[in-house]
């Protein structure tokens, strides 16, 4: 069988720590029971040394064998093939999986984060604000009318719409009970849980080695087995 490898950096100041989106490679394996490693990339120079394996200097990127695929929406649907708990195999299910997933990503986050980019570097009301605010209000007029996106019952899209909605800012822009709900069912999981302790704990061991003086390691791998 072939080894998963979710690739990271090594370290991350405070702030990201929680959000970086290997987590979303990590919550799936963990969801559907696949063994996995994690191995880094340097933060300094991280806008160019990895761009063999992720042509932007972004994290993650995923390895299964010899397959290589970056973005983590891509990661997330290659996890999905291989694991029902993740994504159904029936047409209509699967149809409707892939189309939250891709409006997660399209549909959300695309205003979501160039918003909260301009909230943090000092505009809090700047021109995206009505767009923010008319794309949350639709998530929770579906919301409102459903626990799970597709197929009646937790996928992949879920994991992936919660996380770009479990973002603190996004969810202090206003009040939506159903959408508030959501991410608190979703990120109640275990499996969330345990892959966000497991991100904290990587840089959290980071910190320790920066701290003794130590060089911080090109690759760090972590093994789980199931």
């Amino acid at each position: 069988m072939n080894e998963l490898v979710i690739w990271t950096l090594d370290w991350v100041p405070e702030g990201p720590r929680g959000f970086v989106r290997d987590l979303r490679l990590r919550w799936a394996c963990e969801e559907a029971g696949l063994a996995y490693s994690v191995r880094t990339v340097p933060f300094e120079g991280r806008e160019t040394n990895h761009l063999s394996q992720q042509p932007f200097g972004q994290v993650p990127f995923l390895r299964d064998g010899g397959l290589e695929i970056f973005e983590s929406g891509a990661g997330l649907l290659h996890l999905a093939r291989k694991s029902e708990s993740l994504m159904p195999r029936d047409p209509a299910g699967e149809a409707a999986t892939v189309q939250w997933v891709i409006a997660a990503l399209n549909s959300i986050e695309m205003v979501t984060v160039p918003w909260w980019f301009l909230k943090i570097s000092g505009q809090p009301d700047n021109a995206l604000s009505g767009w923010v605010t008319s794309r949350l209000d639709q998530i929770e007029a579906v919301l409102a009318g459903r626990e799970w996106l597709a197929a009646d019952r937790f996928t992949v899209a879920d994991l992936l719409m919660a996380d770009v909605l479990r973002l603190p800012d996004v969810r202090a822009s206003g009040d939506r009970p159903a959408t508030d709900a959501y991410v608190r069912r979703v990120t109640g999981r275990p499996a969330f849980l345990k892959a966000r302790a497991d991100q904290l704990a990587h840089f959290a061991a980071a910190d320790a080695r920066r701290a003794a003086g130590a060089d911080l390691p090109r690759s760090v791998e972590n093994p789980r087995h199931k």
